[in-house]
């Protein structure tokens, strides 16, 4: 199987890009590098591990393009540069415009610190705690023009304490989404995802030839 190149986008210290990379440097995803990071901040946390780690950085400065379709042209110049063939969002702060959706349609993935389709949107954690849930989580999925309402590919649990402050359920969520967003990416590198409708497929490994 060809190799995967990945994009990561990402706008603060992209810890879910760092559990993706040390996924396919330990092995755990396979037939995949990560090969650009693009930052709509210039000092987000994340750019520098991608330094460290010898992976190309690009940073651009949002307010330098008329319109966000303008924005996302570039990085689409950016990543056909590299034969990308996922986009991973890891903490990105900024909406995809349709410049993205169209030309990399059913291969950008998003992780949201939710269950969703509850409490999409900004202060997913303080709103499951505002409504009294039990059990929250966060959901990897593929994206799609709707606010984080893309087709779910995994999803992970975690209770929620009578305790629980937003910080105390953020944490144990970002957790959760250290070992569901990899474990996508993997599924997705190997081909064993299928996009039907509104519903993702994950294949038998052995049925995918």
């Amino acid at each position: 199987m060809s190799n995967t190149n990945i994009a990561t986008l990402l706008s603060g210290r992209g810890s879910n890009f760092r559990a993706i990379n040390e996924a396919i440097k330990h092995g755990g995803i396979k037939d995949a590098s990560i090969a650009v990071v693009i930052s709509d901040k210039p000092n987000a946390e994340g750019l520098l591990y991608a330094r460290n780690n010898k992976i190309e950085v690009f940073t651009l400065n949002p307010e330098l393009y008329d319109t966000r379709e303008d924005y996302d042209e570039e990085i689409l110049r950016i990543v056909q540069q590299f034969n990308i063939g996922l986009i991973c969002l890891a903490g990105y702060m900024k909406i995809v415009s349709k410049v993205l959706l169209n030309a990399y349609s059913g291969k950008i993935m998003n992780v949201h610190p939710s269950l969703l389709p509850a409490f999409p949107g900004l202060h997913a954690q303080k709103q499951a705690l505002n409504y009294g849930v039990r059990i929250s989580g966060c959901t990897v999925h593929f994206v799609d023009s709707g606010l984080d309402a893309g087709p779910i590919i995994l999803q992970g649990t975690v209770p929620v304490f009578s305790d629980d402050n937003e910080h105390t359920l953020s944490e144990r969520i970002l957790k959760e989404e250290h070992l569901i967003y990899p474990k996508a990416v993997g599924l997705y590198t190997k081909g064993l995802l299928s996009i039907q409708g509104r519903t993702v497929k994950i294949l038998q490994e052995h049925s995918k030839e």
